[in-house]
């Protein structure tokens, strides 16, 4: 195993560590904002890493590129995806 290899299943595996981490918040933790906090912060930090660990391995700079076009995506998604859920929260919260 070369460099390359060792830092792609380093970053792989802590990518992967994060997304662990973000479902045992989202399992664990006691109500709905502070689960959806953990989740999308950890899954977010998990899709880097794993999208940093596969840069090394693609063909071209296009590839490189796709991955993290489709990380920043993911990003986006989550951002507005967990801003609808949280408001949705509050505003079914009694006395709201």
């Amino acid at each position: 195993m070369n460099l390359a290899d060792l830092f792609t299943v380093a970053a792989v595996c802590a990518g992967a560590f994060f997304f662990l981490a973000g479902s045992v918040g989202l399992l664990r933790f006691p109500d709905a904002l502070t689960r959806l906090h953990a989740l999308t912060k950890a899954d977010n930090l998990g899709l880097g890493l794993v999208v940093l660990g596969l840069l090394p391995r693609v063909d071209g700079v296009l590839g490189g590129l796709k991955l993290v076009v489709i990380w920043l995506l993911a990003l986006l998604a989550s951002a507005a995806a967990s801003q609808l859920i949280a408001r949705a929260v509050k505003r079914s919260e009694p006395g709201a």
